[in-house]
């Protein structure tokens, strides 16, 4: 290529990321100064806690209730309670207003490989060998994921004990302000047409509802491609009431141990410059502390706390304030196996808009097609790699981050073909494997040690293979001709590249594709949708109050048994209004007015 061609493009590039940078901080900053001017800087706590406006009797200010962690459930929960209570909610990360790999869906990829202290991910790795990611942002998972959005089953409502009649107004509050019906595009109308083909029937068009067939889902990404994350929730709250601090790293949560029952009475943070703060909450009956840092970080902060294994505990030298044998453990993932096709025209990019929800207890999806950015061709990325063959080449056991960060900065360009393709996914439902977390050291910035076990159990790995089988007839159909070719031969190869294509640190059984065993295990990734860890009956009870404690709660995906839905975005945040709706109801009764 010519010196002054390459220099057109380059500046071409840039011209274009600088006014895609311009247009959209533009636009975010005013959404951040207008609709939501209570979001702040821990730093700035002092201010509030000393303002004479809200001041208690006691000289500083005491919150109604203290939501740590801002995201999927923290947001619409501490966005309700603002209605009649003064909330503090305590985020650890910053916002994603202003950050466009999180804003922007084709840039959705580029956020998960973002390894850096400031990234809106927190890059971790279980004890399996598999690659994942933690949301370190306010709107937490709804920030970082694929955006899919789909309610839970009337059968799994029933399940958990829930007021459906709650649960069917508070879906509805959340997709009224941040969801979407998705831009159908071919490949994906071409991934429904195949699953329809070969047996997922009925086809039931665009729905929120979990309903067996063929379905297109809801979005959080406009048709303009942007993300609406549970942070925009936060806009229905009541600015007097409500304070949201940013860059507020929770350390532990404060008991009064002179009762017969601990009681939580606060909380210490660090904000952005390391300094440490105390906030309480007030003294009125019903004044509460709740967590709601999912599934790897509500277990972590109550073991910090000094709820959990007493044992476990005590070899860190961490204070017990209730023993609790549960707290941590029985976490899962549901294991996702991936077949990557290579297409024979280029495609639009797209992330999960298509499911196939079958009765066999497998979820098949798709997504295609990856921006062509210099900044998207130098990294990998994780779930969706396009770089067959190439990142493969490190051994498993060599694959540490450091490994992987060299290797990014070594490897050659993709070529462009690579981005051409998809990715056909199968999910298993509810897997039986259980796992277990426990904390690597008392450091809250650092992750924990989760162990997934996946495919421990034997019956998770019959689904695993039920699946694959689905996915190939799925890439024989006649609606996936019109993009690939694929006989039996073709279909080994895929299987093979597939192998290479799924970055783990799992050894890897290339050229045994008639294992479909083998395959499932050599393959598995997460999709990010791991729950448990503070299941109801064990470590809460059923209004989500931690057991042996007073004013505590926790309110997100470690309470959950199972994930609900196809994809849990949309329940965990429903939860966050339920649970909202269902404290100010108890405590207020009809003069809740909600």
């Amino acid at each position: 290529m010519a010196l002054d061609t390459k220099l057109f493009l380059s500046l071409f590039l840039l011209s274009f990321c600088l006014a895609t940078l311009i247009t959209s901080s533009q636009g975010d900053y005013r959404f951040w100064q207008q609709q939501l001017p209570f979001i702040r800087r821990a730093s700035s706590f002092s201010s509030i806690s000393s303002s004479k406006s809200t001041r208690s009797n006691g000289g500083e200010k005491k919150f109604d209730y203290i939501v740590v962690g801002g995201g999927t459930a923290g947001c619409p929960l501490a966005t309700t309670l603002s209605r009649n209570y003064s909330v503090l909610l305590l985020e650890r990360g910053g916002v994603p207003f202003a950050n466009i790999n999180v804003s922007l869906l084709s840039n959705f990829h580029l956020t998960l490989v973002d390894t850096s202290p400031a990234s809106a991910s927190q890059f971790f790795v279980s004890t399996d060998g598999v690659f994942n990611a933690r949301a370190r942002v306010l709107g937490g998972g709804t920030s970082i994921n694929a955006g899919f959005y789909t309610r839970a089953s009337t059968s799994y409502v029933k399940r958990v004990g829930w007021d459906a009649k709650l649960v069917n107004e508070s879906y509805p509050w959340v997709e009224k302000q941040i969801v979407h019906e998705p831009v159908f595009e071919p490949w994906q109308r071409a991934v429904r047409d195949g699953l329809l083909e070969v047996g997922i029937s009925p086809n039931n068009g665009f729905t929120y509802d979990h309903v067996y067939g063929t379905k297109i889902g809801g979005t959080i990404f406009d048709k303009y491609g942007r993300r609406h994350t549970a942070a925009e929730l936060l806009a229905s709250g009541n600015s007097q009431n409500l304070h949201v601090l940013i860059h507020a790293r929770v350390q532990k949560i404060l008991f009064d141990t002179t009762g017969k029952k601990p009681r939580a009475i606060g909380v210490i943070f660090k904000d952005e410059n390391g300094v440490n703060h105390e906030a309480f909450i007030s003294r009125r009956r019903k004044s509460e502390i709740i967590v709601t840092c999912g599934a790897i970080g509500s277990p972590q902060m109550l073991l910090l706390s000094g709820i959990g294994p007493k044992e476990d505990l005590k070899k860190l030298n961490i204070s017990v304030v209730q023993d609790n044998k549960f707290v941590g453990k029985h976490i899962s993932d549901n294991p996702l196996n991936t077949i990557f096709v290579p297409l024979n025209r280029p495609v639009k990019q797209s992330l999960i808009e298509t499911v196939g929800i079958t009765k066999m207890g497998v979820y098949i999806e798709a997504s295609s097609g990856y921006s062509q950015s210099p900044d998207s061709i130098h990294c990998h990325h994780g779930v969706a790699s396009a770089e067959i063959g190439q990142l493969s080449t490190i051994p498993p056991k060599r694959r540490t981050q450091e490994a992987i960060e060299a290797f990014k900065r070594n490897k050659k360009d993709l070529p462009h073909e690579a981005f051409h393709g998809g990715f056909i996914l199968a999910k298993l439902a509810y897997p039986r494997s259980k796992g277990h977390l426990r904390l690597n050291n008392t450091n809250p910035d650092d992750n924990p040690i989760v162990t997934f076990n996946y495919f421990s159990h034997p019956k998770d790995l019959q689904k695993c293979m039920k699946g694959i089988k689905i996915v190939e007839k799925l890439v024989r159909s006649k609606h996936f001709l019109n993009y690939t070719k694929c006989d039996k031969q073709t279909l080994d190869k895929l299987l093979n590249m597939s192998v290479t294509a799924n970055v783990n640190m799992i050894p890897k059984h290339t050229n045994d594709t008639k294992s479909l065993k083998q395959f499932c295990k050599d393959t598995v990734i997460t999709i990010w949708h791991y729950h448990g860890g503070c299941h109801v009956g064990q470590v809460v009870n059923k209004d989500y109050k931690v057991r042996g404690v007073h004013r505590l709660r926790v309110i997100d995906g470690s309470t959950f048994r199972q994930s609900p839905g196809t994809n849990p975005q949309a329940t965990v945040m429903m939860l966050g209004r339920y649970m909202g709706v269902k404290i100010l109801r108890d405590r207020l009764g009809r003069s809740a007015g909600i």
